[in-house]
């Protein structure tokens, strides 16, 4: 992957006629390119996928994108050609493919129509200069790191909403047929133009770190160098955010790293086997014994595009939301990392026991 700015984006979404990007088939997919301010380039692509004879659609799926299997059929192609159309406007060298929670979903989706008709499913998002990005996770990060400029609207609970839909409402922007792929191609596009215009220092940041090779700049295992981590993992009672601490490279997956979460209680990491970490890695925190607490580890994927920043980038009015109350942690973040001596021989028994081969 190259690590300068991509020349293009190609801003993409994906309706399906299920949730699974395995097992369900898309029906709708609509993408357009733009330059690197989001000023669009080309004419739009908007496609239609006809389903499969042998393939029955998920009835809320149809229900919730109004995408039915008659008109999927009268207006769609075969997936071969639905497939090969996307494959050729993602491969333009220079092209960072971005959407809205794609890393998790739409990219999956891709790799499972690329795989099926006989493209590779990777080399799009890498080869000649290509990269992805999902503004998901910015939104994240520009709501926990650096808010200012920007509505942030709330769910039911009391907590930040980062569904496209809510936050184009609340920030005035239009967006009259949510899960219509063109018009929340339309919708990420703006939300995109909004966080680059707001705050332009954090949007380069994030844009550059998509990297896995800027990333890894950033991560110390041997100093345990505590860094700023957004993620939907922590959850929005958090912010979606806390300080983690690298302790080990994952045994056997080059692009993942066993983060510490700082928030957490320690005693588990420091305390226990290889085999009762590894037996409370896989205990629901519902089903824990009483006094017991969960081991504050988590996986992060640098090939993912994961939001990973300096632990000073989380600001002291952030810092309370993200779980962190001693004053001496806030005040010296490092403190917090776990650089005695049993931490790092815990560091090394996380990665010993074996606990995440397969993840």
């Amino acid at each position: 992957m190259s690590s300068k700015a991509p020349a293009t984006f190609y801003i993409h979404d994906y309706e399906t006629f299920g949730i699974s990007p395995s097992m369900d088939r898309p029906a709708q997919f609509a993408g357009v390119r733009t330059d690197m301010d989001f000023n669009i380039i080309e004419e739009p692509l908007v496609i239609y996928c006809t389903p499969a004879d042998d393939y029955l659609p998920d009835p809320e799926a149809v229900m919730i994108t109004g995408i039915t299997p008659q008109l999927a059929l009268a207006k769609g192609v075969n997936e071969a050609e639905f497939t090969r159309q996307i494959h050729q406007a993602f491969s333009v060298p220079g092209t960072c493919i971005l959407g809205y929670n794609n890393i998790r979903f739409d990219d999956e989706v891709s790799r499972n129509i690329f795989y099926r008709n006989f493209y590779d499913p990777y080399a799009y998002s890498w080869q000649n200069g290509n990269s992805r990005w999902d503004l998901l996770d910015v939104m994240r990060a520009c709501y926990a790191l650096r808010p200012d400029g920007i509505v942030w609207p709330e769910n039911e609970d009391g907590f930040p909403s980062f569904r496209l839909e809510h936050l184009t409402r609340a920030n005035g922007v239009e967006h009259e047929h949510a899960h219509d792929a063109m018009s929340d191609v339309y919708a990420t596009i703006a939300m995109a133009k909004l966080v680059k215009q707001a705050q332009p220092r954090l949007f380069d940041f994030l844009l550059q770190h998509r990297n896995k090779h800027k990333l890894n700049a950033l991560i110390d295992i041997a100093e345990m160098t505590p860094l700023v981590h957004v993620s939907g993992m922590f959850g929005a009672a958090r912010g979606n955010t806390s300080w983690v601490s690298p302790l080990a490279w994952h045994p056997d997956n080059k692009n993942a790293v066993i983060m510490c979460d700082l928030a957490g209680d320690m005693t588990p990491l420091l305390t226990l086997s290889a085999d009762e970490l590894r037996e409370r890695l896989y205990t629901r925190r519902e089903d824990l014994a009483p006094g017991q607490s969960p081991v504050p580890i988590k996986l992060v994927h640098i090939n993912k595009c994961p939001v990973l920043a300096p632990a000073k980038t989380l600001l002291p009015g952030k810092r309370r939301a993200a779980g962190y109350r001693s004053s001496g942690l806030l005040a010296k973040p490092a403190a917090a990392a776990p650089a005695s001596a049993s931490a790092r021989k815990s560091g090394r028994t996380v990665r010993r026991c074996r606990a995440f081969q397969g993840f």
